[in-house]
């Protein structure tokens, strides 16, 4: 896939005046900026990078790796692997508790999107007390308080788990299965992803693209989602 195109910003009704405005207010506030792209109708008004940092530089991408993994769950929805109804212990029946809560037998791969859990603290909060576990267990082994569906908690674990059954069904790394179908047609080349020491793409963060692979993404992602 091509890269956006590229204008003036007045030819998107953006003065100029404004960006320069902003890159000024920026270099007052922000300690070490590494890059600013603007984007305005599928179009690039104005990009640049600061010393030392280059284009060709890969940046990670921290939460809005979420963004990614959300997307493989969906794609293998669309290919009939995966149903958002789906229960989480039916993926990983060898790393559930003896004993599993109600709750925790009635999360579904729908909670582990929506962040509804049912947890009122995130699993890996609690790491450093049980250092034998992989994180598939750890998630599983943390009380689940609350039915899922009814609690919102930010849970990057979640994302984490939703990795690990893309590569349950897939044999492979999430960042694999991505590749072919969303990484190589939007022309992002190179990409990097943390894992787990269990071998799992981390999921919640960890993706590591050129800032121009991952606006020109976001941008060609979130205008395929409004057409």
């Amino acid at each position: 896939m091509s890269p956006l195109p590229r204008t003036t910003p007045e030819a998107q009704g953006i003065p100029s005046a404004a960006i320069s405005a902003f890159i000024e207010a920026v270099e007052r506030q922000v300690d070490a900026m590494h890059s600013f792209i603007l984007v305005r109708h599928g179009v690039v008004v104005a990009e640049g990078w600061w010393t030392p940092y280059r284009p060709t530089d890969p940046h990670s991408l921290y939460s809005l790796s979420k963004s990614f993994t959300s997307t493989a769950v969906g794609l293998l929805i669309a290919e009939g692997r995966l149903s958002l109804d789906d229960l989480v212990l039916d993926f990983f029946p060898e790393d559930a508790p003896a004993d599993p809560s109600d709750n925790l037998k009635a999360m579904r791969v729908r909670h582990l999107l929506s962040m509804s859990t049912g947890h009122t603290t995130e699993p890996f909060s609690v790491m450093d007390q049980f250092p034998d576990k992989t994180w598939v267990e750890l998630f599983l082994l943390h009380p689940v308080e609350h039915a899922p569906g009814t609690h919102f908690l930010y849970n990057s674990h979640a994302t984490y788990m939703l990795s690990a059954i893309v590569q349950k069904i897939t044999g492979g790394r999430l960042l694999k299965y991505l590749k072919p179908r969303l990484l190589d047609p939007l022309g992002i080349r190179g990409a990097k992803w943390e894992r787990s020491p269990q071998g799992i793409d981390t999921g919640g963060w960890g993706l590591s693209i050129t800032t121009r692979d991952e606006i020109h993404a976001l941008a060609k992602m979130g205008q395929t989602a409004t057409e």
